[in-house]
C-alpha cells in the first residue's frame, strides 16, 4: 500500500459567523491523482492556500511526508514582474537546470556563440542533454519563446504558462494545482494531460475541465456543505454515485421533516408547568431539528430570463480583413449568420480568437470590409476579463447598475435582490463587497449581468473558467435550450461538444476555416488527417518532387509532429557540431590508445548522425518553405 505524501486531519476554518469546513481528514497517496470539486465559495482556494502556507487553519493538522518536494500552481501567478521568463522558469534549480538555462540562453543570442563548446562540455559533464531535452519539449509545448522577455510585459495567460513550465521543469515529488487548463488552448491541454498522466507523478488539483478530470484524475474529492466524499472513478461515475447520496439524503431528509412536524405539534401543546418531566424529549426534539438544517443548501442556480424577439437580418461579415501588431487576424472574411446558430471557435492561443468577437461587438473596428448588425438583435459580451471597476462595490448594487427591475422569461418582473437569490446570492451575501467573492463567485455574478440585458445573441469567451461544476452543468442546460444566437470561445471540449453546431477554426495568418460538426469529429478529422500525411523519402528533392506531382506546392504543409521536429533539430545540430568540433581538435593531443579508440568511435557515430540529421532538417525546412 503507497504511503501517504500528504495527511490532513481535522482541519476546520471560518471567516467570522462564516463556516467554511470543519474537521476535514484525507491523505493523497504516491502516485494519486487526486481532483477536488466544490461549488463556488465552498472553500477549495482556501483549502489549497492553507496547504501551501498562504494561510492558517483555525484548527487541525497539514503534514507532508519527510523530503517530499511540493510545487506549486495557482489560479493567478504571482510571478517577480523584474525577472525574465528564463529567470522564472530556472531560478532555484539544480545545477544541472541552470547550466540548461545557460546553454539555452547563449543557442538564441548570436553573440553568445563562442560560449556554446565550453557549455557542451559542461552538458556532457553533469548528463544534462535529457534535461535539455525536456525543457525544449515543454517550451514548445506551452508557446515559450522568448526566455528573455520580462514578465511585467507578459499578459495574466502568459504569466500562467511561464509558471506552469516552471513547475513541469523543476518536476517536485508532489504537484498541487489550481485550474491547470485556465489560459492554455486546446493543443497544449490535450499535451498536458499526456504529460500528467504519467504513473509516477502524485497531483492534488482544483479543475472544472471535465475532460482533463476523466483523463488525469484518479480519484475525486468533493466538498459539500463543509463534508468531505471521495469517489474512485471517473468523472461519470462521480455523477452516478453523487445522484445516489443526494437521493439517499433528501429521503432521509424527508423522514426527518415529518418526525420533526410531529414532534413541534407536541411541543407546542405541552403544558408549560410540565416541560421539566419532558427534558429528554425536548432535547430529542433539538437534536432532530438540528439533523435536518445542519446540511441545508444556499438557493438554487436558475437561469431565467427573457429573450428579445430577434428580426431576420442577424449579422453580416463582408470581406473583413484585420491584423494587430502587424499579425493578420482575418483575411477577407465572408459570413452571414442566421438565426439560433451554434458556433464554437478555436484555436491556438494569439490567432485572434478575442479581437474577432471585440470587432462584432465594435469594440474594434475592421481594417476593411462591413460588419453590420440587425436592428433587433441585443447582444449579451462575456467578456475573459470579467467585470470591470467593480471591487469596491457591493453585490446587490452591481446589479442595481443594470435595472432595478428584471424581467424573466415567463413575463414576470423581479427586483435585483430577487434576481440575485435565483443565481445563489442569498440576501445576506448581496450587501457583500464584490472583492471579497471567491473567483467563481465573480463569474457567476459578470454572467447574470450578461443575462439580465435578455440578449438574443450571447457571445461568450471562455465562460467556463472558475466556474464549478454545478453552475456548468445548469449554465448548459440553458443554453441547450436557448433560442438565440450563440458564439463560445472556450477550452472545455464537454461545453464546446454540448452545445455548438459547427466551428470557425482560426488557423493562423488570418486563415479561418468553416468546420461542419463537433469540436470531437473535428480533433478526429485533424489527426487522421496527420496521420495520414504522405512520408516523404531521404532526400532534399523529395518534398519539391511530391508538390511537383500534385500540381499545387501549396498543398504542402508540415504536421505538428514535423515542427516540433524541426524545431529540434535546429536545436541539435548546432549541438552536436559542437560536439564535434570538440572532437577532432582533442584527437592529436597525445592520448593513450584506450581513450583515443573511444574518441574516434564516437567521431564516428557523431558524424554519421550529424550527417542523418541535416537530411532530415533539409528535408522539413524545404517542405515547410513549400507551404509557405
Amino acid at each position: 500500500m503507497a504511503l501517504n505524501l500528504l495527511s490532513v486531519e481535522n482541519l476546520s476554518k471560518s471567516f467570522g459567523e462564516r463556516e467554511l469546513f470543519e474537521n476535514l481528514t484525507f491523505g493523497v497517496a504516491q502516485g494519486e491523482k487526486l481532483a477536488m470539486v466544490a461549488r463556488n465559495g465552498a472553500g477549495k482556494s482556501t483549502l489549497l492556500n492553507m496547504l501551501t502556507g498562504k494561510e492558517l487553519p483555525d484548527s487541525g493538522t497539514i503534514t507532508f511526508r519527510k523530503d517530499v518536494r511540493v510545487g506549486v500552481l495557482l489560479q493567478d501567478a504571482a510571478l517577480p514582474g523584474h525577472l525574465t521568463v528564463a529567470e522564472a522558469i530556472f531560478e532555484g534549480g539544480s545545477d544541472a537546470l541552470r547550466t540548461v538555462r545557460e546553454y539555452e540562453l547563449a543557442l538564441a543570442d548570436p553573440t553568445q556563440h563562442h560560449l556554446l563548446e565550453a557549455l557542451a562540455a559542461k552538458m556532457e559533464e553533469q548528463a544534462a542533454w535529457d534535461l535539455e531535452s525536456k525543457v525544449k519539449q515543454v517550451l514548445f509545448q506551452l508557446n515559450i519563446r522568448n526566455l528573455q522577455q520580462p514578465i511585467q510585459s507578459l499578459s495574466g495567460g502568459q504569466k500562467k504558462r511561464v509558471a506552469l513550465a516552471a513547475l513541469l521543469i523543476a518536476e517536485p515529488d508532489f504537484m498541487i494545482l489550481d485550474e491547470p487548463t485556465n489560459h492554455l488552448d486546446l493543443d497544449m491541454i490535450e499535451w498536458l494531460e499526456g504529460y500528467l498522466s504519467r504513473s509516477n507523478l502524485t497531483l492534488l488539483m482544483v479543475t472544472h475541465d471535465r475532460h482533463f478530470l476523466d483523463n488525469v484524475a484518479t480519484s475525486i474529492l468533493e466538498m459539500d456543505g463543509g463534508t468531505l466524499f471521495r469517489y474512485d472513478g471517473d468523472y461519470a461515475y462521480f455523477l452516478e454515485k453523487k445522484e445516489e447520496r443526494e437521493s439517499s439524503r433528501k429521503s432521509e431528509q424527508d423522514k426527518a421533516r415529518n418526525i420533526l412536524r410531529r414532534e413541534l405539534e407536541w411541543v407546542r401543546r405541552m403544558p408549560k408547568a410540565r416541560g421539566t418531566k419532558s427534558k429528554s424529549r425536548l432535547d430529542a426534539y433539538e437534536n432532530l431539528k438540528a439533523s435536518t438544517t445542519t446540511r441545508k443548501q444556499g438557493p438554487e442556480l436558475e437561469l431565467n430570463v427573457k429573450m428579445n424577439r430577434i428580426g431576420g437580418k442577424v449579422l453580416e461579415m463582408k470581406k473583413v480583413y484585420k491584423a494587430f501588431d502587424g499579425q493578420p487576424i482575418l483575411k477577407g472574411f465572408d459570413y452571414t449568420f442566421k438565426t439560433g446558430e451554434r458556433i464554437g471557435i478555436v484555436g491556438k492561443n494569439g490567432v485572434g480568437k478575442t479581437t474577432f468577437l471585440d470587432l462584432i461587438m465594435g469594440l474594434q473596428q475592421p481594417d476593411s470590409g462591413k460588419i453590420n448588425r440587425g436592428e433587433t438583435v441585443v447582444f449579451g459580451y462575456y467578456a475573459q476579463e470579467g467585470l470591470l471597476n467593480a471591487d469596491d462595490k457591493r453585490v446587490i448594487d452591481v446589479v442595481k447598475d443594470s435595472a432595478e427591475v428584471i424581467q424573466l422569461a415567463d413575463g414576470s418582473k423581479v427586483s435585483a435582490g430577487q434576481f440575485l437569490n435565483l443565481f445563489q446570492f442569498p440576501n445576506e451575501q448581496q450587501y457583500t463587497l464584490v472583492r471579497k467573492l471567491s473567483g467563481g463567485e465573480k463569474r457567476r455574478l459578470f454572467l447574470l449581468t450578461v443575462l439580465m440585458k435578455n440578449p438574443n445573441f450571447l457571445i461568450l469567451d471562455e465562460p467556463t473558467n472558475d466556474l464549478d461544476l454545478l453552475t456548468l452543468n445548469i449554465l448548459e442546460e440553458f443554453l441547450f435550450h436557448y433560442k438565440g444566437c450563440l458564439l463560445v470561445v472556450s477550452h472545455d471540449r464537454y461545453f464546446m461538444n454540448k452545445l455548438v453546431d459547427h466551428l470557425f477554426v482560426f488557423e493562423g495568418e488570418g486563415q479561418v476555416k468553416d468546420f461542419n460538426g463537433s469540436y470531437e469529429e473535428y480533433r478526429s478529422r485533424k489527426m487522421h488527417s496527420d496521420e495520414a500525411a504522405p512520408k516523404v523519402s531521404s532526400g532534399s528533392d523529395a518534398p519539391k518532387a511530391m508538390a511537383a506531382k500534385s500540381g499545387n506546392t501549396n498543398k504542402i504543409k508540415l504536421s505538428f509532429k514535423e515542427k516540433f521536429e524541426l524545431e529540434q533539430l535546429e536545436q541539435e545540430i548546432p549541438r552536436m557540431e559542437v560536439e564535434k568540433a570538440k572532437l577532432e581538435g582533442s584527437l592529436g593531443s597525445g592520448l593513450d590508445h584506450q581513450t583515443l579508440l573511444e574518441m574516434t568511435d564516437r567521431l564516428g557515430t557523431l558524424t554519421a548522425l550529424l550527417e542523418e540529421k541535416s537530411m532530415r532538417w533539409l528535408e522539413l525546412s524545404e517542405k515547410a518553405e513549400a507551404s509557405a
